[in-house]
């Protein structure tokens, strides 16, 4: 019978029958290393890799804790994405279901594009647990119906999305209502000087866990360039979604706009194509998400929006339309495929004008393949820096012959085109000695 590791941490026994359903045994090492801290009540900051086990990391913790005899709230949970919140929310009543009646742990999930009234007159009973947006906890909190100044711990997932989407000033305000013994736990790609401020504002002295990642993405990761070389980039997307024929792939790009045109052209083409970027409206992202997750698509078109914070199973394929100007972001994009032990390839189109960030994506340990599109057909080129290590070469052949050759005395004209002749005769004298020996 296999050990679970995760009994060392005594958890209740509706928690060990969770993870049991999870088909998990061994925890991560963000969990090994974060739920003994808050088990202790001890604030900290968690910066790890998306895929890492992050959210049980402290949502089997907090169950941990909580007293289902006090009807009042003792954790809140924010994301900076109704998705993203969602997501923990379900995570948590995976977890819950398995209490026992007479100790249900209540659990209640406010975002935006729900109807607020509603939610409200349910708020009678107040939940334990309160997972959400911080724009919509704020505001049933400052409408007198939600009551956080119970709750003894607050969570901050995806800490970097939430300044770069600008909920840091509804969560100082969410924050300020909580007792000042505060435990907080932040989790976060990245620690921006920005976020800083807030942080050392409710925060004294927090363990920090860092987890360095052994590989930037997945061993069982391909990474493909292909050349856009002045085509029509929708219409090369097009063929290699024909060739791939994939379990599920996403296209990304930079911008809605882009997302909608890429989209627009699929479905033109035929293409039963799903989309995700922030233009769309509460409802339309439910019926989306839904959507997907049933998987009634087979291709989606997505902004980054996508590539933190939102799980979408079974992508085997990855597109980058264009390059990222964060380049952290291509390790998110990627990183929704090949998961679980699963395989998986991301192709990126490029232009010339990428090759500073190829490099610097090469610089993190990413190994790329070159390959072209040519009638639905995919063909292996020679690698792009092929062309560079040839001109060294040359280069250095130039200098070589060079050195053999004596500049005369006396300058005569038409010494140059001399010299230059007698480098030409020892550089093809030496290239025939290199394929003799081959």
């Amino acid at each position: 019978m296999q050990v679970n590791r995760f009994e060392r941490f005594k958890f209740q026994p509706f928690i060990i029958e969770a993870i049991k359903e999870f088909g998990f045994y061994e925890p991560t090492e963000i969990q090994e290393r974060m739920i003994p801290l808050v088990l202790k009540r001890e604030s900290a900051i968690g910066q790890s890799q998306t895929g890492t086990g992050k959210t049980l990391a402290f949502v089997l913790p907090i169950l941990e804790k909580i007293d289902p005899k006090r009807q009042e709230v003792q954790a809140v949970i924010t994301a900076p994405t109704r998705e993203l919140a969602s997501q923990i929310y379900h995570q948590i009543l995976k977890v819950t279901e398995h209490c026992s009646p007479e100790k249900q742990i209540m659990t209640r999930c406010y975002i935006g594009g729900t109807d607020k009234q509603r939610t409200i007159e349910k708020l009678k009973v107040q939940p334990h647990v309160v997972v959400g947006t911080p724009g919509r906890i704020k505001d049933l909190m400052n409408d007198q119906a939600l009551f956080i100044h119970t709750s003894g711990i607050l969570v901050v997932d995806e800490a970097d999305m939430m300044l770069d989407m600008g909920f840091i000033e509804d969560l100082d305000q969410v924050a300020a209502k909580m007792p000042e013994n505060l435990q907080m736990l932040v989790f976060s790609a990245t620690i921006p000087e920005k976020l800083k401020p807030f942080l050392k504002k409710y925060m004294e002295n927090p363990k920090t866990i860092q987890i360095e990642s052994k590989r930037k993405t997945a061993e069982n990761l391909q990474h493909y360039l292909l050349p856009s070389r002045h085509r029509n980039k929708k219409q090369l997307v097009h063929d290699m979604l024909l060739h791939y024929n994939p379990y599920l792939a996403i296209v990304f790009t930079n911008t809605k706009k882009m997302a909608e045109e890429v989209a627009n052209f699929l479905i033109a083409k035929g293409l039963k194509v799903g989309r995700v970027h922030g233009d769309l409206n509460p409802r339309e992202r439910r019926k989306m998400m839904k959507q997907i997750q049933d998987l009634e698509f087979q291709y989606i078109v997505a902004t980054d929006l996508a590539s933190r914070g939102i799980d979408i199973e079974g992508v085997s394929h990855i597109i980058n339309y264009e390059l990222p100007t964060d380049l952290d972001f291509y390790i998110h994009r990627v990183g929704r495929t090949a998961r679980a032990g699963n395989s998986g390839i991301a192709l990126t189109i490029y232009d010339l004008s990428d090759e500073d960030a190829l490099n610097r994506l090469e610089k993190m340990g990413i190994q790329f393949k070159t390959v072209d599109i040519k009638k639905e057909e995919f063909i292996e080129l020679d690698d792009r820096n092929r062309r560079k290590t040839r001109v060294r070469q040359e280069d250095a052949a130039d200098k070589t012959a060079k050195s053999l050759v004596r500049k005369p005395s006396k300058v005569k004209p038409g010494y140059k085109k001399k010299m230059q002749w007698e480098m030409d005769k020892i550089k093809k004298r030496q290239r025939r000695i290199d394929q003799r020996k081959k």
